[in-house]
C-alpha cells in the first residue's frame, strides 16, 4: 500500500505542474539565411529558472515512486548548478532538506538560489570530484543521493505525456514548416538529447539531432568513439553542459550527428543571441545557437529551406560575474573577438 506522504508528496508536484503554463517558442528569422525559421523554446521561465525544472519534477517522481525518497528524507544531488536550483525547489515544496554537492567555480547566483529555496551547498575543487562526495553525503545521512547524470534518460517519459519533445512539435503544427529539420541540443546529463531522439524516433519523424559538445567534454570523443572509459582531466567552462566522464544518461545512438563548439564561440554567440532577442541568455544556450548557425550554413549551401529549434536553457541574470563580465571572459575564456565578427556577419 502506498505511503500517504509518497501518495500526498506525488499529488504537490503533480499540482506544481498544473499551476506551470508550457514555456514559449519563440521563432525569429535572420535576413543571411532566407526560408530558415529559427525556434528557441524558453526554458528559462520554468518557476525555477532553466530547462532542469523538467529534469528535477521527473527525478523526485521518480524517487517517489521508486520508495527512494521518503518522509524527512535528505536529498543529495551532485551539479553544476541549474539542476540543483530545480531540486532545492522540489525539496522545498515538500519539506525535505537538500544539499547540492557542486563545483566551486559555480556561477554566485546559482549559489544564492540553491540557498533561497533552502538548500545547502557543498563544494568540491572540480566537477570530477561531485560524484564520490554526493554519494558519500547520502551515505553518512541516510539520504537519496538523486543522481542526475545516472537516471536523467531513464526518469522522462520519453514517449510523451508533455514531455520537452512532445511540447516542441505541438507548438509547431501550425507553422511553416511543422517538421523541423534539425533540433540542436547541447549535453549535460544527456537526458534531453535522449528525451528528443528518442521522440524523433518514436514517432517516426524525419527530423535531424545535432547534438553540441563544449571544450572539456567528453561527449563527442565517446560517439566518434565508442570507449565509455574516456575522461577529461579539466571541467566544462560552459556551465551546465559536457562532462569530464561518460554520463550513464548519455545515448549516442539517438544522436545523429555531433559538432563540438569552441568556448569562445559560446561565449559569442549569447552576445549576438542577445542582440536578436533584446535579452541576455546563459553560455549554454550559446552553444546551442552557434550549433543552430552551423546548420544553417549548410542549408543555405543546399538551397534548403526548413526549421530550426533548440532551447534557452536558463537566463543570462545568473551570470553577471562570468559570461556578461569582459575581465572574466577575457582570463577564463580568451580573446572572443574573432567569433563575434564571424557571428555579427
Amino acid at each position: 500500500m502506498a505511503d500517504p506522504w509518497v501518495r500526498e508528496a506525488i499529488n504537490e508536484i503533480n499540482a506544481d505542474f498544473r499551476r506551470s503554463a508550457d514555456t514559449h517558442l519563440i521563432r525569429f528569422t535572420l535576413k543571411e539565411f532566407p526560408g530558415i525559421y529559427f525556434y528557441l523554446k524558453d526554458e528559462s521561465t520554468h518557476p525555477s529558472g532553466s530547462l532542469k525544472h523538467r529534469l528535477a519534477r521527473s527525478l523526485f517522481l521518480y524517487g517517489l515512486s521508486n520508495g527512494w525518497i521518503k518522509r524527512d528524507t535528505p536529498v543529495i544531488e551532485s551539479s553544476s548548478g541549474s539542476t540543483a536550483v530545480s531540486e532545492a525547489y522540489f525539496a522545498r515544496l515538500l519539506g525535505l532538506p537538500f544539499i547540492a554537492v557542486m563545483p566551486s567555480a559555480t556561477a554566485r547566483r546559482k549559489t544564492e538560489q540553491i540557498r533561497f529555496y533552502g538548500g545547502e551547498c557543498h563544494f568540491t575543487d572540480s566537477s570530477a570530484q561531485i560524484y564520490a562526495r554526493s554519494a558519500q553525503l547520502a551515505e553518512t545521512m541516510n539520504g537519496h543521493y538523486m543522481d542526475q547524470f545516472t537516471y536523467a534518460e531513464r526518469a522522462t517519459d520519453w514517449r510523451g505525456n508533455n514531455n520537452i519533445a512532445e511540447s516542441i512539435f505541438r507548438q509547431l503544427q501550425d507553422e511553416p514548416f511543422p517538421i523541423p529539420h534539425t533540433l540542436i541540443m547541447s549535453a549535460g546529463t544527456g537526458g534531453t538529447t535522449a528525451t528528443l531522439g528518442r521522440y524523433i524516433h518514436y514517432r517516426g519523424f524525419e527530423t535531424q539531432l545535432l547534438a553540441v559538445d563544449p571544450e572539456n567534454s567528453v561527449f563527442y570523443d565517446y560517439w566518434q568513439q565508442g570507449d565509455k572509459t574516456l575522461t577529461c582531466q579539466t571541467g566544462s567552462r560552459i556551465e551546465g553542459i559536457g562532462r569530464p566522464r561518460v554520463e550513464p544518461s548519455f545515448l549516442p545512438g539517438v544522436i545523429d550527428n555531433m559538432l563540438k563548439v569552441p568556448d569562445a564561440a559560446s561565449v559569442a554567440a549569447i552576445y549576438a543571441l542577445e542582440k536578436i532577442l533584446g535579452r541576455r541568455v546563459g553560455a549554454s544556450t550559446g552553444t546551442n545557437f552557434y550549433g543552430m548557425i552551423h546548420v544553417a550554413r549548410q542549408m543555405k549551401a543546399r538551397g534548403q529551406q526548413g526549421a530550426l529549434v533548440s532551447l534557452i536553457c536558463d537566463s543570462g541574470e545568473r551570470y553577471p560575474d562570468t559570461y556578461y563580465n569582459p575581465h572574466w571572459v577575457g582570463q577564463n575564456i580568451g580573446d572572443i573577438s574573432h567569433w563575434q565578427s564571424e557571428l555579427n556577419c
